[in-house]
This record gives structure tokens, C-alpha cells and sequence, in this order.
């Protein structure tokens, strides 16, 4: 079980993330819980960005249950850059009525309770929710799955070089859809369905579990060093 690490306005809804039982390791992959999230942001820094709005598709039984999905706007403290709007299209102006942040990200951390963070180039989700976690008084909790990493994976284990393919990269190479680019829902369903595609690719080599494909990371490394 996660420790809390200090009480705060959000701790009921902390305590039962931080509570709550997640798969194991060994648990065969299509047998866990995931939850496919992705972040629109203000920019690449958590230290001076901000999480402006966010998505969670569930995954259960290698299975996409869309009408589980959430979706929510977060009201920045700062005025966004015109570089960020250009990529995502949120505007100051379209947040103004929105919560801030750690009152509007609830929802998503509700969704994740109980469930196996996947993500795309991973470490972007982790760097921004691990401080507005601390804030509700928990950690991220472990393992996270990173599609980037599976699609690294999968193409060493083709003879392929593949370092850090994108998103719709690798939803192309798939031949699946790209659902509205830098859209947080959009992404969240393409990253879901990236997800279940590589997984079940790499299955059909050696059976997959929740902590192989969270070292996938270390895996293609592993490949690469021969």
C-alpha cells in the first residue's frame, strides 16, 4: 500500500488511490486494468508549466470501454504561450470558467485508482501528475506502461531501429486511426488503441505480463547491446 504522505482537501479521494489494489506483476496483460491517459500542456516543463487539460480511456480484459472515458480543462495560473495554443488550440480565454488544477484533476485521479497508468513518451504524464499528486498527498504509484517504449520494443525485436517513435507514428505503422491530434481525448483513445495492438504484436513471442511490458525500456535496450 502507498503511504500518504500528508493529509489534505482532496484526502478521501487520495486515500483510495493510494489504497486501492492494483494487478501484480505477474498478472497475464489482458487479465489487468489500465488507464490510458494523456495531458495537454502549457509546455514541456514542470517546473514552470501546467497541465491545461487531460483525458483517461479505460482498458479492461484487452478491451477499450469508451464510455468510461473522462476528459477535463484545468485553469492555468499564467496566461498560455501563443506556441502552446498553436499546438493544442486552448486558448487562455477557453479556460477561464475551467476549475484549477488540483481541483479540476479529481476526476482523472478517481480514474486512475486501481488501474495501470499507460501513457506515450511517459515520462511527460509522470513528470506532471507526480507534483499534483504530492499536493493530494500521494505518490504516483508504479508501474507505468509506456506505448513509445512498446513501439521500441516491437521494432527491435523486428531487426528494426525505432528510437522514439511518435504517437501517430506508430498508430500509422499499426494501421490504426489518429483520433484529433493534440486533443487529450483524442490522444488518450489513439494511445489506448496503440496500446492493445502492441501488447497482443508482442504476445504472440512470449507471453506478456503487467511487469514485462512495463520494462520495455530495458528490454529493447537489452536487444541493443546484444
Amino acid at each position: 500500500m502507498t503511504r500518504l504522505l500528508r493529509q489534505s482537501p482532496a484526502s478521501g479521494t487520495a486515500a483510495d488511490y493510494a489504497g486501492a489494489d492494483l494487478p501484480g506483476g505477474s498478472t497475464p496483460w489482458r487479465q489487468a486494468r489500465y488507464c490510458v491517459v494523456d495531458l495537454e500542456l502549457s509546455g514541456l516543463d514542470p517546473r514552470v508549466d501546467e497541465i491545461i487539460s487531460f483525458a483517461a480511456v479505460p482498458v479492461e480484459s484487452g478491451v477499450i470501454l469508451a464510455g468510461g472515458a473522462v476528459y477535463g480543462v484545468c485553469r492555468p495560473t499564467h496566461p498560455l504561450r501563443e506556441a502552446s495554443v498553436l499546438v493544442h488550440g486552448i486558448r487562455t480565454i477557453d479556460l477561464e470558467a475551467a476549475a484549477p488544477l488540483d481541483e479540476a484533476v479529481l476526476p482523472l485521479v478517481v480514474a486512475m485508482t486501481g488501474r495501470i497508468l499507460v501513457a506515450h513518451a511517459a515520462w511527460v504524464e509522470q513528470s506532471f501528475l507526480s507534483p499534483v499528486l504530492r499536493r493530494q498527498g500521494v505518490r504516483l504509484r508504479h508501474p507505468v506502461i509506456d506505448t513509445q517504449q512498446l513501439g521500441r520494443l516491437l521494432a527491435r525485436q523486428s531487426g528494426r531501429h525505432a528510437v522514439r517513435p511518435s504517437l501517430h507514428e506508430l498508430a500509422e505503422t499499426l494501421g490504426l486511426p489518429s483520433h484529433r491530434p493534440h486533443h487529450a481525448l483524442g490522444d488518450a483513445l489513439t494511445t489506448a488503441q496503440v496500446f492493445l495492438a502492441l501488447a497482443a504484436h508482442l504476445d504472440t513471442s512470449v507471453p506478456e505480463t503487467v511487469r514485462s511490458l512495463a520494462l520495455a525500456k530495458e528490454r529493447a535496450r537489452m536487444i541493443d547491446n546484444g
